[in-house]
């Protein structure tokens, strides 16, 4: 079974320097029918303007991915780390028992186009932990990259629930197909451009959620990059 959520269902909001998207409910978006997808609780994709950004401010309890498509984002928390995010690179961070951080686009002329991904964790109370790692292009061209999992197994970050993240960039025309245990799930987000899901279409900024399917055919319609979630 597909669920899809187009792009133009999802909640909205311009606050002037942050243009955000919200897959399911955030903030003052709430709508009872998306309130999250298995363990994925929150799928953003945001545009934040040269020099703005989000103040410092904590989480407690829950895994956060970043995923920047154009444009940088530095990073700062109260463990100490510093860094900046920029394409081809993912970010994971663990707010466990409790953390603060902000996340800032240093850039004076140009804006940060991002996805910011919020997991339910396996377990309550786990120390707070970050990491960055860039991922090499050429190794998600035509196929699938792990980008995350629970083992962090092929130098996968680790990320502390049973799910797995996938990257992909398809040519036009090109086509995967990636199985699923009858126990799973899975989230796919379309980055950009278009693809066909089980004869399905997604454009940019759409997402479906499976269930009850052994395989997805993926095909792109045209030059797409995807995000795939293997869920619980």
């Amino acid at each position: 079974m597909l669920q899809i959520r187009k792009s133009n269902d999802r909640g909205h909001a311009n606050h002037g320097w942050l243009n955000t998207y919200h897959t399911f409910s955030f903030a003052s978006y709430r709508d009872p029918r998306h309130m999250g997808f298995r363990s994925l609780r929150v799928m953003n994709e945001d545009w934040v303007d040269p020099g703005q950004g989000f103040g410092t401010h904590p989480h407690q309890d829950m895994e956060i991915v970043t995923y920047v498509l154009e444009g940088a984002l530095e990073h700062k928390d109260s463990m100490g780390n510093g860094e900046v995010l920029r394409p081809g690179e993912f970010q994971r961070m663990t707010a466990g028992t409790g953390i603060t951080h902000s996340e800032f686009n240093p850039s004076p002329t140009e804006p940060v186009h991002l996805y910011q991904i919020w997991l339910f964790p396996s377990e309550k109370g786990l120390e707070p932990s970050y990491e960055q790692r860039r991922f090499p292009e050429s190794d998600r061209h035509n196929e699938l990259q792990l980008v995350a999992s629970p083992s962090g197994e092929h130098g996968s970050l680790l990320i502390h629930q049973d799910a797995r993240i996938y990257l992909g960039n398809l040519d036009k025309g090109s086509q995967i197909h990636q199985q699923f245990a009858s126990n799973r799930h899975a989230w796919l987000q379309v980055l950009r451009g278009s693809v066909t899901v089980n004869g399905q279409r997604l454009e940019t900024s759409d997402g479906v959620a499976v269930s009850d399917e052994a395989e997805l055919a993926i095909q792109a319609a045209e030059n797409a990059e995807i995000m795939l979630f293997d869920l619980p």
